[in-house]
Formats: C-alpha cells, structure tokens, sequence
C-alpha cells in the first residue's frame, strides 16, 4: 500500500537500546561502531520504575520503555506533575499508569517482536511437561501470550484502539510500520504507537546458535500519526513515510519503491548485508550504507523499528544542512545589489519542497532527500522496504479542526 505524501508522519520516536538513547546517538553508532566493552544493558528500572517491572518479561519491560519515550516524543502524555500516579507512590517512581491526554480509543497499538517471549513460552511448556500445571505461577502464565508485548502497552497508556503483534520474520518491524500507518489511513484511529523489541537469553541463543553479544537487548517505537491529526493538536512531524513495498525479493522491492534507478540520499540495508558484484547491487554504490545491526546486535523483529529511528536521525541531519545552506544563499543573496526587480523563473524551484497553505499541494520530495529502509532475505522470498520523506516545511499557529472520519472509532 502506498501512502500520499505527508498523509501519515511520525511524530514521536523512542530508543531503549545500549549506549544509544536518540536517533542521532543511533545513527552515530552505527557508522562507527564503538570499539571495547560493550554498554551496560538498558535499565528498565530507570524510566519505568520498579513498580513496571510487576510481572513482566524483560522484552515486555523493555517494549514499556521505548514506548514511553516515544509518546513523551509525540507530546502525547502529561508533563511532569500532571500524571495519574498513586498519591502514595514515591516522587521518584514513574507511575505504572501513565494515561494519553487524547481519546484513548484515537490511539493503536502495533508491536513487532519474533523471540520476545520465547523463554517464557519454552519454560512453561517444560514445566506442565517434566511436573504439571499446578506448579505455574498464575502471575507469570500470561507473558506466555504472543501479544503480551502490544497488550501491556496499550494497558499501561490507556489506548484502545487496534491492538496488533506482528511475528513475522525479519521483515516483521517494518510489516509493523506499514500496518499502523495503514489504520491511521484507513480512519480506523488517529495515531498508533509501532514498538519493536528483541532481548536475549539462554533459550534465544540456544534456538539462534549465537552469544548474547550478538543479538539486541532492546527496543524501538514510533508513533505514526495522520498528518492532520498531528496538525490539529499543533504537533510536528520528524518524518513523513512514503511508500512500502513487500516482494520476494531485494532488487524487485528496491526497484518498485526507486523507479528508472533513482539514487536514495541514505540507504538503511537489511541485516548484515553483503555487497555482491558491480551491477547485482540494486542501490548505487555513491550512496551511504547503514546496517543498525552492526551496533545493537542481530535485531529480528525489532530490525524495521530501529531503521526507522536512525533515518529520523539521518532527515534530521540533512534537513539541519539544507538549512544552513539556505541561509548561506540568502545572507548571499542580500549583498548584491539589484537595480531591476527580478521576476520569478516560473519553472525554477523555491527551495521548499512543499505548499504554503493548509491544502495546497505538495512537490515531490526528491529522491536524494529520502531514506531507503529494506529488510528481509532474500533466501526465505521476504524482503519489505519502505521509504521515509522529511515533512512539510510549514506550521499554522491556528489550525483548523480536522473532521472526523465516518469510520474512525473515537468519541
């Protein structure tokens, strides 16, 4: 499915990963990935206190976290001093509560994971086999649900919109990104909350035949929201998603998402990809590669997720550029002397790639402003990509109210 442009943006992003607690912080890491010993593994406890952590699995925890950050991002939660904790609960202690001060049912949530829970699911099973039921905790039986993750986020926040988990191979985080952003355009909510998370453990590394070093403890979300949502409530946009493709392979996704062999300004490649032979790679070489796995660890589910984190730091960089340069033109521009007005060159560009008004139209984004992200393999005939656009250079201090969708379920 392709999205119009600047139809679904995000606007909030989330990282509880190692060493890396922003998109540009990602981004960094992964093109110099860090020599040494390896971060301290992310404390759940620090963000959504000891009272979050009631029952949970570390995945769970850790899915909690970035999904926290990411509504912060959005300005979807109250500010400090504001929130529904407890009045007995300690001043220093995130709340286990912390409700979205729109519509719970305007917001969805969608979570990618494909090994989240394996531990718990394998323990349990080995336990009703070797002994019996009797001896599970009923407290713990419930993180053996495959949606565990997506259920206690929307728990937690009060959403009660579409609830999704997505298990489906590497290309499940960005599978992910494509359906929240495919229930905010159908009308079904205004925003949903993508989260991805991975952790390891024995059974994972057992299953995998890796060591903990090489696979992610963490998590990534986004909040994909439509554009005029955001707009309404005086929200911006990081970034704009474009078109997502899925096909049985990587040089056909590339090819329908970068028609007659267009060059991305970034190229996000799937998991530990390998450059084949000139002319079999389906990206030109001049263009910036990054592998985020190559600074987190072997991603899965949660792979779709962190790309699209660290390509909100790559927009963010590039838009900060174009800016300078902007600047530099028209400090330029004001020390020569015109004696004639100069009109106009009516097919020359502005400089900013969209309208002026709330329902003008928008140019297209060039191409070499835009993130490719793939991920997948193509052995297992799975690879998706999707593209991601910077926003619209624009902000109204009044808007309008956005109607509502015949179909949208909210109040």
């Amino acid at each position: 499915m392709t999205h119009g442009p600047g139809e679904v943006v995000i606007t909030g992003v989330g990282l509880a990963v190692p060493g890396a607690s922003t998109p540009d912080a990602l981004l960094r890491r992964t093109a110099c990935p860090v020599t040494g010993p390896d971060p301290e593994p992310f404390d759940t406890a620090a963000r959504i206190g000891r009272r979050g952590h009631r029952y949970k699995d570390r995945a769970t925890r850790l899915a909690l976290c970035a999904a926290l950050e990411a509504l912060r991002d959005a300005d979807l939660l109250p500010s400090d001093g504001e929130s529904d904790s407890p009045a007995d609960a300690p001043s220093d202690s995130p709340s286990d509560r912390e409700t979205v001060t729109v519509p719970g049912d305007t917001v969805g949530v969608v979570a990618s994971s494909n090994l989240g829970n394996l531990d718990t699911a394998c323990l349990t099973t080995t336990a009703i086999a070797e002994r019996s039921a009797v001896d599970l905790s009923p407290m713990s039986l419930p993180n053996a649900s495959s949606n565990v993750i997506a259920s206690w986020v929307a728990i937690r926040h009060g959403l009660r919109g579409p609830n999704l988990m997505l298990c489906n191979g590497p290309t499940s985080g960005l599978d992910a990104v494509h359906w929240g952003a495919a229930l905010v355009a159908a009308g079904r909510v205004r925003r949903v909350v993508v989260v991805g998370a991975e952790t390891h453990n024995a059974v994972v590394e057992d299953l995998l035949g890796r060591s903990a070093g090489e696979l992610l403890d963490g998590a990534a979300a986004l909040v994909v929201e439509g554009a005029r949502w955001a707009e309404a409530r005086g929200a911006r946009g990081v970034a704009a998603l474009g078109p997502y493709e899925r096909r049985a392979g990587l040089t056909g996704c590339v090819e329908a998402l970068l028609p007659d062999a267009a060059a991305p300004g970034v190229w996000f490649t799937p998991e530990r990809y390998a450059e084949g032979p000139a002319g079999a790679v389906p990206v030109p070489r001049a263009v910036p590669r990054y592998d985020v796995t190559g600074a987190v660890g072997r991603a899965s589910g949660a792979l779709g997720v962190l790309q699209c984190v660290a390509a909100v730091g790559w927009l963010a960089r590039a838009a900060a550029t174009t800016g300078a340069e902007r600047v530099e033109r028209v400090e330029s521009a004001e020390r020569v002397e015109s004696a004639e007005p100069v009109e106009p060159d009516a097919g020359a560009g502005s400089g900013t790639a969209f309208g002026a008004g709330p329902g003008s139209a928008r140019d297209p984004v060039p191409v070499s402003r835009q993130a490719l992200i793939t991920s997948g393999d193509d052995t297992a005939d799975a690879v998706a990509g999707l593209l991601l656009r910077p926003t619209p250079d624009r902000s109204h201090p009044h808007p309008a109210r956005a109607p509502l969708i015949s179909m949208e379920c909210s109040r």
